[in-house]
């Protein structure tokens, strides 16, 4: 598998002649390397409706006719704005022709242009033979030690940015219920009020056994 960030949550994720990209927050976005133009994918993973995060997904779907996968309300709020979607919720899981996902609880917010969206989500993808949770933008919480529990998880995207999410320490938790082989931080330096040094939650981890893997948007990682 192939993992190329795009800078803040935005990942896309490539196995078995398949794509899929998660919250393609690129027009606005200061470090991503892309455009909406750019993306060709089979399926956009959004995990709640904060612009930081909805991003262009609408406008990717119109070009490539891939569906918007995520929460009921969200998926509809972007099937009403001309996109293909696929409505889940918390707990749900489907195959798909790139592999299999399932979401997870994320404590945060969802919402677009003062419009609740319903619930925020992390999504676990079984895509090219490997398992990968993504966060979101959350809150650390206990039940992560269950989604470490009954996954093996290859690669973590968890949020350090603080503020708005999970700070280095309770970061540095979750890796510790989780017990992800690889651990990717996201959602930090985007902006001033989410600024964190990256060094310093690879350098508080006390499991050394976990692959801590700082990624420069536009960079590109195989699992």
């Amino acid at each position: 598998m192939k993992i190329t960030w795009q800078g803040h949550s935005c990942f896309i994720l490539e196995a078995g002649g398949k794509s899929v990209i998660i919250d393609p927050f690129l027009k606005g976005n200061p470090t991503a390397k892309i455009k909406p133009s750019d993306v060709k994918v089979d399926a956009i993973l959004v995990t709640h409706g904060h612009a930081d995060h909805l991003g262009d997904a609408v406008e990717i779907s119109k070009h490539t006719g891939a569906p918007v996968i995520g929460t009921f309300e969200l998926v509809n709020h972007c099937i009403d704005k001309g996109a293909a979607g696929h409505a889940m919720h918390i707990g749900g899981s489907f195959r798909f022709p790139f592999g299999r996902v399932k979401l997870t609880i994320a404590h945060h917010g969802s919402s677009t242009d003062s419009s609740s969206l319903g619930n925020p989500c992390g999504f676990i993808i079984n895509m090219g033979g490997k398992t990968l949770y993504h966060a979101g933008d959350t809150g650390l919480f206990s039940d992560m030690a269950l989604i470490g529990e009954t996954n093996v998880i290859d690669v973590a995207m968890l949020p350090i940015g603080d503020n708005f999410t999970m700070g280095i320490e309770d970061a540095v938790l979750a890796v510790g219920f989780l017990k992800p082989k690889v651990v990717i931080p996201m959602h930090y330096n985007t902006f001033d009020v989410i600024k964190q040094d990256p060094e310093v939650f690879r350098k508080s981890l006390p499991r050394k056994d976990v692959q801590v893997e700082i990624m420069k948007p536009g960079q590109t990682l195989e699992v």
